[in-house]
């Protein structure tokens, strides 16, 4: 793709990588047929391809963007889909992360939105926060009907019952049971320990009975994925910087065999603080080893060899793919390789290339976009006729949860059952 970028805008890093990623781009369109947002509306301005030429222009204009170019790009679930496709290599996630810094800089919202956009960007990386916050929406769930779109997909979205804190997620050290093999820190993130603090506790069991010590190490938050995507670079970076520095201080003492993420939309953001941080002196050497260090659990459980199965299931999962996992990560058999050696009959969902539709923020903030490729989901998981479904992102389990009649159980659950923990909560009076 030609560029027309001035001198002046080409000495900004930013602008510079993301004329490279433009000019990789040979306007194929093979990137058309596996987007979520062009299979539902047919519009190629809601295709990778459509969104590179909006934003092709509007950094080259570089001045602020429409209405219109806005819409489009917000409609995009940075599903990552087609650079699995993109036979040309292009970096659309880099680019489109671009694009929203510069329209989050550039762009006047209307203030309602603006609003909403401020109030994820505050609540949901802070814990203690989000979980008042959800009590409160508890409380507002009968008059959810009385309220806009937006305002109603967030409180009908917020859960019966809120979980109590769980003591894993306060720094310490989960020692290794027998002979130690690696010695790993663990991620415990932001949402996902307010909303299902039983996968940090299942993903502790997993690792320790498998003889890797685990290290909750003070100061890790929030990746900062959440903030990154809304277009807001300095709390994603702040937030980046903040694991970077606790696990950098893990690494340089007794050392880290790997950081370990189950949320696999966070594990695809810390393994790409290298890039994000790349132009920082004083923290791209860290970042980058760090990212390095990143990997999904079933990408290290993978690797590291699962124990026999402490007993036998009859249970046939329906693997569900997330796409911050298949596509950000380009992990595709190891987690459908443990689910069988753990003794689970493993079948595949039609369509697996397709976002469910959470993608972090984007039911809450696109809910009719995301309803029709959650409600798409729900019948192919149907289709498949399997017990229970399984998933490695718990974005993807909320989303999914409520439009099927099946359980849905993160992966790592189902694997500390399967070698010897306990029955996980959703699978309670499910036949077994």
């Amino acid at each position: 793709m030609q560029t027309n970028f001035s001198l002046a805008q080409l000495a900004n890093p930013d602008t510079a990588e993301t004329e490279r990623i433009l000019r990789a781009c040979v306007h194929c369109g093979f990137c058309t047929a596996t987007c979520p947002t062009y299979v539902l509306l047919g519009d190629e301005l809601d295709s990778p391809r459509g969104r590179i030429y909006l934003i092709k222009d509007m950094l080259e204009g570089g001045a602020a963007p429409g209405p219109e170019v806005v819409k489009h790009v917000d409609r995009c679930l940075s599903c990552l889909s087609c650079m699995t496709t993109c036979p040309s290599g292009v970096n659309y996630m880099h680019l489109v992360d671009h694009g929203r810094k510069h329209i989050e800089e550039h762009y006047q919202r209307p203030l309602a939105d603006r609003a909403l956009r401020m109030l994820l960007a505050w609540v949901l990386p802070r814990p203690a926060l989000f979980r008042l916050a959800l009590r409160g929406a508890r409380l507002g769930r009968p008059f959810a009907r009385l309220l806009g779109v937006r305002l109603r997909a967030m409180l009908t979205m917020a859960p019966a019952t809120i979980p109590s804190p769980s003591p894993v997620d306060k720094p310490q050290v989960f020692p290794a049971e027998g002979t130690r093999r690696a010695r790993v820190a663990l991620l415990n993130g932001c949402a996902q320990r307010v909303l299902d603090p039983g996968i940090n506790e299942a993903t502790v069991r997993l690792l320790t009975r498998h003889g890797v010590e685990v290290i909750v190490a003070r100061g890790v938050g929030c990746c900062g994925a959440l903030t990154h995507h809304l277009g807001r670079e300095t709390p994603a970076l702040r937030a980046a910087k903040a694991n970077v520095a606790a696990w950098h201080r893990e690494a340089e003492g007794e050392g880290l065999d790997a950081v370990i993420v189950n949320t696999s939309g966070c594990g695809t953001t810390v393994k790409d603080y290298g890039f994000m941080l790349r132009e920082d002196a004083a923290w791209a050497d860290k970042a980058a080893r760090v990212s390095a260090l990143a990997k999904d659990v079933s990408e290290f459980m993978n690797d590291l060899g699962l124990m026999p199965p402490a007993r036998e299931i009859e249970l046939t999962v329906a693997y569900h793919a997330a796409c911050s996992l298949q596509h950000g990560q380009k992990i595709t058999q190891q987690p459908k390789a443990l689910l069988a050696a753990a003794g689970f009959t493993v079948v595949g969902v039609p369509e697996g290339h397709l976002c469910c539709g959470s993608a972090g923020t984007y039911n809450l903030l696109q809910p009719e976009l995301a309803g029709a490729l959650r409600d798409r989901k729900a019948v192919n998981i149907a289709s498949t006729k399997a017990d229970i479904v399984a998933a490695g992102n718990l974005g993807c389990m909320i989303q999914i949860g409520d439009a099927i009649d099946m359980p849905i159980v993160h992966t790592v659950e189902l694997l500390d059952w399967a070698t010897g923990g306990p029955l996980p909560k959703p699978l309670v009076g499910f036949r077994t």
